[in-house]
């Protein structure tokens, strides 16, 4: 079985899509995802599975959280290797003074095509940083991301078709997939 990382877009944020962590488990059970664990309410799950048809899978699950919650929340998805590698690949890593709470990284489902990514290149977002590297943006708040006009810009350019995480998140759901991937 294959641990993988599922993160839903939009969820439980702001009153709105509220999903309970227990219902979210209870899901990925009747869909056949072994040993599914949250993390924090924000939709992450952890779990075990034999498919390895990724897109079949997200498909899958963003389907039966539409029939039974009644919205559509997109979920995005990594294995345990594919987040190893998006740690690996920080490119702030070797800065001294990065606050990992202010890192964000966005996951996105599939690699940006060519005029995604020219608009986020074309982007000026000082004081934030933006570096896009396969499926992943790392952007990095120095102020904190409350205030932050690039946000909403970033969510116009991707087309909300992302959904972001904060580094120590990013880490911690790194952690517990290892930790099912040894529980097999």
């Amino acid at each position: 079985m294959l641990a993988m990382v599922s993160m839903l877009r939009g969820v439980n944020v702001g009153g709105h899509n509220k999903i309970r962590m227990e219902a979210l488990r209870t899901l990925c059970d009747s869909l056949d995802l072994r040993k599914a664990q949250t993390y924090v309410q924000s939709g992450n799950v952890v779990f075990l599975t034999k498919e390895r048809n990724l897109v079949r899978l997200s498909s899958k699950m963003e389907e039966a959280i539409e029939k039974t919650f009644g919205f559509h929340a997109g979920v995005v998805l990594r294995t345990a290797p594919e987040m190893s590698d998006v740690i690996r690949r920080n490119p702030f890593a070797k800065r001294s003074g990065i606050d990992p709470r202010k890192l964000l990284v966005i996951f996105l489902a599939t690699r940006p095509a060519a005029e995604t990514k020219d608009g986020l290149l074309r982007l000026k977002p000082d004081p934030e940083e933006l570096h896009i590297a396969g499926r992943e943006l790392y952007v990095y708040f120095p102020n904190g991301m409350g205030r932050s006009k690039l946000t909403p810009v970033l969510d116009r350019v991707l087309k909300k078709s992302g959904t972001g995480r904060n580094f120590n998140t990013v880490a911690k759901l790194l952690e517990m997939a290892e930790g099912l991937e040894k529980s097999r």
